[in-house]
Formats: C-alpha cells, sequence, structure tokens
C-alpha cells in the first residue's frame, strides 16, 4: 500500500505523486516514514528528503517548514525543495560566504531576527550543497 506525497513551496506545489516510503529531516533528526504511519505534525529542518518510486530513491534538497503525516499520505509544506539538477553549486556557496560576511558584522544581541535569517539561508545552502556533492 503506497503512500501519497505532496510537497509544497509557497510558490507552488513541486511534487504529488504515490511512494514507497520517505525519509525526512525533521528538527529531532531523520525520520522514516512508510504506509500506516501514526498520524503526527512535525517540524522539519533544512536538509535532505528522499522518497522512494518503483523502486528507485529521489533526493531533495528542503528547507524549513512542516510535515503532516497520515496513514495515507504525507504532505510537506517548506520555503525550498530542490533536486540535484535544480542546485546552482557557485550561488549556494556564494549564498554561505554573503551569509557569513553579514553574521559577522551585526550585533547578535540586537537583531536576532537578522541573525536567525542569516543562519536559515547558510542552512539551506549547506543543504542544496550536501545534496549536490554526493555521491550519486
Amino acid at each position: 500500500m503506497p503512500l501519497h506525497l505532496e510537497i509544497v513551496t509557497p510558490e507552488k506545489k513541486i511534487f504529488s505523486d504515490m511512494v514507497a516510503n520517505v525519509y525526512l529531516p525533521g528538527a529531532d533528526g531523520e525520520m522514516g516514514i512508510l504506509p500506516q504511519h501514526s498520524a503526527l505534525v512535525t517540524a522539519l529542518a533544512p536538509g535532505e528528503l528522499r522518497y522512494e518510486k518503483d523502486g528507485k530513491v529521489f533526493p531533495m534538497a528542503i528547507g524549513s517548514g512542516f510535515a503532516e503525516v497520515t496513514q495515507e499520505k504525507v504532505c510537506i509544506l517548506t520555503d525550498m525543495a530542490l533536486g540535484d539538477e535544480q542546485i546552482d553549486e557557485a550561488a549556494a556557496e556564494t549564498a554561505i560566504k554573503r551569509a557569513e560576511e553579514q553574521l559577522k558584522s551585526i550585533d547578535h544581541s540586537v537583531d536576532a531576527e537578522e541573525v536567525a535569517h542569516l543562519q536559515a539561508i547558510i542552512a539551506k545552502s549547506l543543504a542544496q550543497l550536501r545534496l549536490k556533492r554526493r555521491p550519486h
């Protein structure tokens, strides 16, 4: 019995299909979702999402967000979802460098929101690089 996986970003629905399983980068670590999983809602951390369809594993780099799991469906709401072919390695490296430089120059005690924003940019860019640089 397959799972219906849906991945949605603010811009569009990225993916909607039946899959065998899903592995998510949960805020507390990676979690595997199989059909008939207990219902839950969980926060997602930037990292690698993987799903299996027709015996093949498909990885994606995702940003932060939430996952809603039922026995038949996994709905991912995230601010970024990119497949390997969509990742620009040079752009991700540049984003990390720029964010790290900005982090050094701001007052962390005054601008906590800006610090969190820059840390999120770094985390999402690192997720992209890990996926892109992983041996295939």
